[in-house]
């Protein structure tokens, strides 16, 4: 282990540039996605450019956007949510992606549709249903939406393909894949919600067929080079327990065909970064998924959130475990990349404090930031 002091080393670490697929990364940070709700009528205003555009300044490598809804009527839940589809929509994107260029950035949506998460009778379409691979919500045997048949699942995988096309004529530097969370990809990968008996359904390989067509649709609709990013994760809104593999081999398993159907990098999206992920390893789910797969990965959990965090990267009392192994593990090349979330919300300067080593002047994070598009 490095005996640089901790400030110091996070910004040697962090600022080393990276290649994804044909987009260069000044840093190792990522924006991690998280949802706003400041885009009435699923338009992203100036507001919004502004918000992303000051962590680009501030030196986010990247940005993923908040979780952006898919052109199908079932996706989402909120007429305050961006959408990713609509002249309107795409418009406002388009200057996001504009200012965070300005900005010195890189900028990928992230693509969405929620599933069973949505109740009839939400907007923005109110008469939509809510639609899973069994009609089922997480944690519970009540069928109480619609299973979605094979011409859904299609428009679906046109919906998401459609919306990579976008985000590429529009500027965007790469999409991001919402396959996590309890989210419509994910509720075909849990078998807690997926009971389907044909070819979406039954064995974990089997439920990775709808995540698979819809990365390979993804991949064919853009250019070669456009990066492709697949979020997923174990746990599931509300259900933190859940796990779609008890091992490194049922996890390898399911990663495999979504890695050979085009995807660059996965976000392992945890709680918690510094969790091994199975036992006898120090390694957490973004290490097992690049140890597994080859392929590059971003690690995220509680990054930058807590006094005890910013204690450890100013050096202060004992070692904070997480820290030194965080940087520890980005040296070994155990992932790639570290997404920072509500840490960015509380500060938009995170970045470039932390890379220039001024970490005295982190504060931990508080929820009123949510409150305003800082």
């Amino acid at each position: 282990m490095s005996t640089t002091a901790p400030a110091s080393r996070a910004a040697e670490v962090l600022a080393r540039p990276i290649v994804l697929n044909g987009l260069t990364v000044p840093n190792r940070i990522v924006m991690a996605p998280m949802t706003r709700q400041f885009s009435p009528g699923g338009v992203p205003g100036e507001d919004v450019v502004g918000y992303y555009s000051r962590r680009a300044a501030a030196g986010v490598g990247l940005i993923v956007t908040e979780g952006t809804y898919v052109g199908h009527e079932s996706a989402g839940q909120s007429d305050r949510v961006p959408r990713f589809s609509g002249t309107e929509q795409l418009a406002g994107w388009a200057k996001v992606a504009e200012g965070v260029h300005a900005a010195g950035g890189t900028i990928v949506p992230q693509l969405w549709h929620i599933g069973m998460v949505r109740e009839q009778g939400q907007p923005p379409y109110a008469e939509a249903p809510a639609v899973g691979p069994s009609g089922l919500r997480i944690g519970s045997d009540e069928v109480t939406g619609t299973a979605m048949t094979q011409r859904d699942l299609d428009d679906v995988i046109g919906a998401f393909a459609e919306a990579a096309a976008a985000a590429e004529r529009i500027g965007f530097d790469g999409v991001e894949l919402h396959g996590a969370h309890g989210y419509l990809i994910d509720q075909f990968l849990y078998a807690g919600t997926n009971r389907r008996t044909d070819a979406y359904g039954g064995d974990p390989v089997a439920r990775t067929k709808f995540a698979a067509e819809i990365v390979a649709a993804v991949r064919e609709t853009v250019s070669p080079e456009f990066p492709i990013i697949f979020r997923y994760s174990q746990w599931k809104q509300d259900v933190y327990g859940a796990r779609l593999a008890e091992s490194p081999e049922e996890l390898e398993a399911i990663l495999t065909p979504i890695a050979a159907a085009g995807v660059d990098v996965f976000h392992a999206s945890t709680r918690r970064y510094w969790l091994p992920e199975f036992d006898d390893s120090d390694l957490n789910l973004a290490g097992w998924t690049k140890k597994l797969t080859g392929k590059q990965t971003i690690t995220v959990g509680s990054v930058g959130l807590d006094g005890d965090f910013l204690k450890g990267f100013r050096g202060e009392g004992a070692p904070l475990k997480g820290i030194d192994d965080l940087l520890d593990s980005l040296e070994r090349d155990e992932f790639d990349m570290v997404a920072v979330g509500r840490a960015l919300l509380q500060d938009p300067e995170w970045a470039a404090k932390v890379l220039a080593g001024r970490v005295d002047e982190l504060a931990p994070y508080d929820a009123a930031a949510l409150r305003s598009l800082s």
